[in-house]
């Protein structure tokens, strides 16, 4: 997948790689596209409840491996 920007947000608990996300995407121009990689768990239940209460898209999870990957669509 082509992604615009990548933020790496391993090593980072819970609520760190939301607002650090947040932030990344509230720069970022309508369409394009963030990877966020984090080694928090709970991160992939956490950028579900994101992509709902903010209207970005969620196009990707990966939880495979030591690393949770999302892949956010900027409204």
């Amino acid at each position: 997948m082509n992604v615009d920007r990548e933020l790496d947000a391993r090593g980072l608990n819970c609520p760190l790689p939301i607002l650090k996300a947040k932030k990344a995407l509230a720069e970022m121009t309508s369409g394009q596209t963030l990877k966020v990689i984090a080694t928090d768990s709970g991160s992939v239940r956490d950028f579900q409840a994101f992509a709902k209460q903010t209207g970005n898209e969620l196009v990707e999870q990966d939880a495979t491996g030591p690393d949770f990957v999302s892949v956010l669509r900027r409204r």
